[in-house]
């Protein structure tokens, strides 16, 4: 499917509106060095449209791993859950920080669904929060 043209207004809000971070992991571009990526809540090969109501910033690792994913099972109870949707839901409603700041831990059915699927806690990114923590460069501070 193609992909239709981000215009540049459009792109600048968005990117405001997410304040420069993945909606999931909440990694910062200007802690990696690299600009997110513009992520279709709803996919593109699903029907979603380019509107800045179905666009939101994810970093590479997330969006790769979310693909044309927008539900899968809550490994609490099994059933089939949405992924957790960052721009009309609030993280720390979903989402909290392990004791140790590096690692994601899912408190709602979207949440616990959403860690899995994007793989929030791979042991890379883990080792990276724990260099960040160290330096005191982590957790993002709302």
């Amino acid at each position: 499917m193609s992909r239709a043209k981000i215009s540049a207004a459009l792109a600048e809000e968005v990117r405001k509106q997410a304040q420069f971070r993945c909606g999931y992991c909440l990694v910062s571009e200007h802690l990696i060095g690299i600009r997110m990526e513009f992520e279709h809540l709803s996919p593109l090969a699903k029907g979603g449209q380019t509107t800045e109501e179905n666009l939101w910033l994810s970093c590479r690792n997330c969006n790769g791993f979310k693909h044309t994913l927008t539900e899968t099972a809550d490994p609490e109870t099994g059933q089939l859950t949405p992924l957790f949707n960052p721009r009309t839901q609030h993280w720390f409603e979903h989402f909290r920080w392990s004791d140790d700041h590096t690692e994601i831990i899912g408190v709602s059915p979207e949440g616990r669904a959403t860690v899995i699927a994007l793989k929030l806690n791979h042991p890379i990114i883990v080792a990276t929060r724990k260099l960040w923590v160290s330096v005191g460069w982590w957790p993002p501070v709302d």
